[in-house]
């Protein structure tokens, strides 16, 4: 019998992207909660009538062998609570390598725990901008707005990301990189021809270890959704994507009349001053990090020194303590690593690195894990001194090891600000961190004036 029967349990492969999925799921009518350690049973019973969790990690900053190490425990962990559905949670952009990250292996983890010879994969996420047609990827400039919509592999930063970059449109493609399983897709055709057109074509690619979707529009992901819900009622779908696949789900289980919530948000309002912790390299960050700082926000600049372990210690007490100065003086104030791609900091970070015996692929890695646990640690020095109410996390590496560090035990949504980026209440046992508002958005979310939204708690289209 089912302790705890749930619709569908995820595991994040970063930390923004797990808070994504929480958004999506809850703004559905579904109440979710996301764990930032592996739940237990009597941990759900303080969320009553909770259906979906979400476990928030890092593989996707993580080898193939420490994937491994991770992954195994945590799908083992979410098969213990019977859901129906299993996801495993990766960025819109398909973010992954061989080295890092690597998608395929977390199939062949997943499709060996859950016992499921064919993973479904559905990159789509249009409430994003992210596109998937004929197998390749496209994405807006950003995730809201009007932005230009690039091929994946010639996207102005997508295409130049320091840790993946984008050389691949064709998902199959760049998945086969990762894996030696059989891959395959369900085309727009496909989709466009209904539910049981789909069905009919999984059964007979039924050899195939690994199937795409294509999507476009909402009308795709309710049918991609229509098609899980079904193959779920025999055994538990272990399906990975963005997080087009909870906004699916949702979609197919309100048609189902499976779910009739429809949560209500208070306005949060204003939350002055704000705490921005920026380790994100990416050229929309980067706008955004400028726009607010011209309009009334302070910086605060990391230097790339921290990567020294001998510099730490100093370095932590020093900027912890030019943040509290100027939260006193009622200042918002950004912490931010680089600005932009161009940011000499980036360089300097990795001559460190390379001296230090790091090849290339593992530069990359490390910095995050450095910059983070570093960033972690100075907020953990802040909170000590001074009362935050609000603190907006950017760039979903680093913000995974900061958020480890600050012993929070779960996030729940509080109200929409940006797609993909909701506001969230923090539960943790430490009093200084126990309530506190957090906001995690990725580097490519957002317009210029995000900063001036997240401080004023309204909410961006």
């Amino acid at each position: 019998m089912k302790e705890h029967p749930l619709l569908l349990a995820y595991y994040g492969d970063d930390f923004t992207g797990s808070t994504d999925a929480l958004e999506f799921l809850t703004l559905a009518g579904i109440k979710t909660v996301l764990f930032l350690r592996h739940p237990l049973h009597k941990d759900l019973e303080l969320f009553p009538g909770i259906q979906a969790i979400g476990l928030a990690g890092k593989s996707r900053s993580m080898s193939p062998l420490e994937m491994e190490g991770e992954l195994y425990p945590a799908f083992e962990t979410l098969k213990d609570f019977f859901p129906e559905q299993v996801h495993y949670k990766v960025c819109s952009t398909f973010d992954s390598a061989p080295h890092v990250g690597n998608i395929g292996k977390a199939i062949e983890i997943g499709s060996e725990v859950f016992n499921q010879k064919t993973t479904l994969i559905s990159p789509a996420a249009p409430h994003l901008g992210r596109y998937c047609a004929f197998g390749n990827l496209f994405a807006r400039m950003g995730t809201t707005g009007n932005g230009e919509i690039h091929r994946i592999d010639r996207h102005p930063s997508m295409s130049k990301h320091p840790v993946t970059p984008a050389d691949e449109a064709d998902l199959r493609l760049h998945l086969a990189k990762q894996t030696s399983k059989t891959i395959d897709l369900i085309n727009l055709n496909t989709i466009e021809a209904g539910t049981a057109a789909i069905l009919d074509e999984i059964k007979n690619k039924e050899e195939k270890e690994i199937l795409f979707f294509d999507g476009l529009n909402h009308g795709h992901l309710k049918t991609i959704g229509e098609v899980f819900h079904h193959l779920a009622k025999e055994k538990t779908v272990f399906s990975v994507g963005s997080s087009g696949v909870e906004m699916a789900l949702g979609l197919a289980w309100k048609d189902e009349k499976i779910i009739n919530n429809q949560f209500e948000f208070k306005h949060p309002g204003e939350a002055a001053p704000l705490l921005v912790i920026s380790g994100s390299c990416s050229p929309v960050t980067g706008s955004q990090i400028e726009y607010a700082l011209t309009n009334g926000f302070e910086g605060i600049a990391l230097e790339s020194k921290v990567m020294h372990h001998d510099h730490q210690e100093q370095s932590i007490a020093d900027v912890a303590a030019a943040i509290i100065a100027k939260l006193k003086e009622r200042q918002n104030t950004i912490l931010h690593t680089s600005i932009g791609t161009n940011d000499p900091r980036i360089a300097e970070t990795e001559d460190y690195l390379k001296h230090s015996g790091l090849n290339h692929k593992e530069i990359q890695k490390q910095s995050s894990k450095i910059y983070g646990r570093v960033l972690g640690q100075i907020i953990k020095e802040v909170l000590k001194s001074i009362k935050v109410q609000r603190i907006l996390f950017a760039g979903g590496d680093t913000s995974s090891y900061a958020a480890s560090e600050l012993g929070i035990f779960a996030l729940e949504m509080i109200a929409p600000l940006a797609p993909g980026a909701p506001l969230c209440k923090a539960i943790s046992e430490d009093e200084h961190v126990n309530g506190l508002e957090l906001n995690f958005k990725g580097g490519q979310v957002g317009a210029p004036d995000y900063f001036i939204k997240v401080l004023k708690g309204e909410k961006l289209s």
